[in-house]
């Protein structure tokens, strides 16, 4: 006899994992990292230094 899937199992991990991915943009945003512009300014500089060593 084969198993019912176990939609409430699928739905905690779908809620759990929204859940957290919500709590990562938090905290990118009160570190205020979370606008583009500031993003795009973060990648440049990190590649300026590569380059200059």
């Amino acid at each position: 006899m084969a198993k019912k899937p176990n939609y409430n199992f699928e739905k905690r991990q779908k809620e759990l994992a929204k859940k957290a991915k919500k709590e990562e943009k938090r905290q990118r945003k009160l570190q205020g990292l979370d606008t583009p512009e500031d993003a795009e300014e973060t990648d440049e500089a990190a590649d300026n230094d590569e380059s200059e060593t």
